[in-house]
């Protein structure tokens, strides 16, 4: 039988990023592939209704083997694309057995290497075996380490069947990196009375906290004429792009917040005398926070307006996800369920809000609770990507520990 490692493995080496310059649905066809592959391995576990749909969705059932009005029907969720952060192709990921406390020589033709000094969480898996990219990509553990758990867990079921449990519901998700992972969800098809996420960090993690989300263009037209003959006459686009940015608190960015603090984070850019953007990421915990936030763009806009004449700049708000704790807190059962499953696994909860969207913020507005639990990475997006194996096989545990713990669940 293949392990969650095997399986981990091969599917970090299909090339999956999405992309969020795309208008279709999925952003990008690569994705596919892995869904392909999900579903024909789904199909071979016995889950016959197996399916991807035409946006990318790979949905399943792990049908009850018992008295299923005894058990909620439960969902597991993870999404398929990596981050357009960094490149996803050719991913060739490494393991590192029996880690020694030091650092990790990724690549040493470019000399590329996940330190201890800027990666200290390494120092909590020593002992342990770890998988690594080779420094020239991301590993894609955010989010196939949550693909390879939930497969891994049917597979265990399928393979145990005297361990009783209800329907189980599976979904695939396309382009959660872009903000999109719930778009085309269908929650009264899924059919689950509640779901979680497996899209957390490190080992322990347990969230139903996220922010409130949005992102925000702002454009900006300028006036070229000859630099030499400029003067009260141009009006230089790239410049009042800085200039705007001047005007958004500087420490509140995400390199200065941590905890619950909101953030204004800089995405891309690009200018010249005639025209110019800016796209930016805006988050908050706090619903009116996150409204002042929104606010004071707005007041930059209007501001600039004034002083370089009306219409020079302009902005477009994209509103993605809200702070889905109002709902997972009339129905907090389902926390303290994940959170007895952990204890079980002999896993310290860590109970924190997490500093990141997941489509189970999405989910939860759609009338799916879904709280999000670890998968084992850290340095999500990066060329120093990790994660622990025993930390993915915990969260096997933790899955099957769910499924077996909800029997006569009382809401």
């Amino acid at each position: 039988m293949e392990n969650i490692v095997d399986r981990f493995l091969r599917y970090v080496k299909t090339h999956t990023m999405s992309d969020p310059s795309s208008d279709s649905y999925p952003s990008t066809n690569i994705q596919f592939d892995l869904a392909n592959i999900l579903c024909k391995e789904l199909i071979e576990l016995g889950l016959d209704d197996a399916e991807v749909d035409e946006n990318c969705y790979v949905t399943a059932t792990l049908k009850s083997n018992c008295n299923s009005e005894s058990f909620p029907v439960i969902g597991f969720v993870a999404h398929l694309d990596t981050s357009p952060d960094f490149t996803a192709k050719d991913v060739k990921p490494k393991v590192v057995t029996n880690y020694n406390g030091k650092d990790i020589l990724l690549n040493k033709e470019e000399n590329i290497v996940l330190s201890v000094k800027d990666s200290p969480e390494l120092l909590n898996y020593v002992g342990q075996d770890i998988i690594t990219t080779d420094g020239t990509t991301l590993l894609g553990a955010d989010d196939k380490a949550g693909i390879a758990i939930i497969m891994d867990a049917i597979s265990y079921l399928t393979n145990n069947k005297e361990i009783k449990h209800g329907d189980i519901k599976i979904c695939f998700t396309p382009d959660e990196e872009i903000g999109r992972g719930a778009d085309r969800f269908d929650v009264n098809k899924f059919g689950a009375d509640f779901a979680y996420t497996i899209d957390g960090s490190e080992i322990g993690e347990l969230e139903y906290e996220t922010f409130n989300a949005a992102g925000c263009k702002v454009t900006i037209k300028g006036k070229n004429v000859h630099p030499g003959y400029a003067k009260n006459k141009m009006i230089n686009a790239g410049l009042l792009a800085m200039e705007f940015n001047s005007l958004l608190p500087a420490n509140e960015r995400p390199e200065h917040t941590e905890g619950v603090d909101g953030f204004y984070h800089l995405i891309g850019s690009e200018g010249s005398v005639e025209n110019a953007w800016i796209e930016y990421i805006i988050r908050d915990f706090d619903a009116d926070i996150f409204d002042n936030r929104i606010e004071t763009v707005n007041r930059a806009v209007a501001w600039m307006n004034r002083k370089y004449g009306e219409n020079t700049v302009s902005v477009q708000f994209i509103y993605q996800y809200r702070n889905m704790r109002e709902k997972i807190e009339p129905v907090k059962y389902i926390v303290d369920l994940a959170e007895k499953a952990m204890i079980k696994a002999d896993i310290k909860p860590i109970i924190k809000p997490i500093r990141g969207g997941t489509d189970g913020a999405r989910l939860s507005f759609m009338g799916l609770p879904t709280p999000n639990i670890f998968a084992g990475g850290h340095n999500f997006h990066s060329r120093f990507e990790f994660v622990p194996i025993k930390s993915m096989e915990k969260c096997v545990e933790v899955l099957t520990n769910i499924i077996q713990l909800s029997k006569d669940l009382k809401q």
